[in-house]
């Protein structure tokens, strides 16, 4: 599965703005929701706020990967944000963060959770990739730049 797959346009923002950590997190939990209930919602943020606890997803250079897992999601779901302002998100080199990529895979996703987180990680560590997501115009160039270009497949 490749990042395509995990994103839609529509779970591409840019100019988010945000007061706190826990703002965002319920933001991105509204957007990882494919159920639309406030039950899966709350689910979604909940697996977010239980994987802050454990230690921040805030990793370097203004980057953020919030993710968790739920029963409430039946397939990987991912949504990205760029924040109109950058964030304190206990980052490891303590810089605020303004790229920001949540996740939610289902429960059962272990290997697989790993293998995104990874991927995540490998593609947010390309300074040439973040300037351009930070220069980007819009959510539409934004997408483009995250899927390598690549249309999703209307199958």
């Amino acid at each position: 599965m490749q990042i395509i797959d995990l994103l839609t346009p529509a779970r591409v923002l840019v100019d988010v703005r945000a007061s706190s950590k826990k703002r965002l997190l319920e933001a991105l939990a509204g957007l990882l929701d494919e159920r639309g209930t406030p039950d899966s919602e709350r689910a979604i943020f909940e697996s977010l706020v239980r994987r802050e606890r454990l230690g921040s997803t805030g990793l370097a250079h203004g980057i953020a990967i919030p993710h968790g897992r739920s029963a409430d999601v039946t397939r990987a779901v991912g949504a990205f944000m760029r924040l109109a302002e950058p964030l304190e998100f206990d980052s490891l080199d303590r810089q605020r963060v303004d790229l920001v990529f949540g996740l939610v895979v289902p429960e059962h996703f272990t290997d697989q959770h790993l293998m995104f987180l990874a991927d995540l990680a490998e593609l947010f560590s390309d300074a040439a990739i973040t300037a351009r997501l930070r220069a980007a115009p819009d959510a539409a160039t934004v997408y483009g730049i995250l899927t390598g270009g690549r249309e999703r497949n209307a199958a």
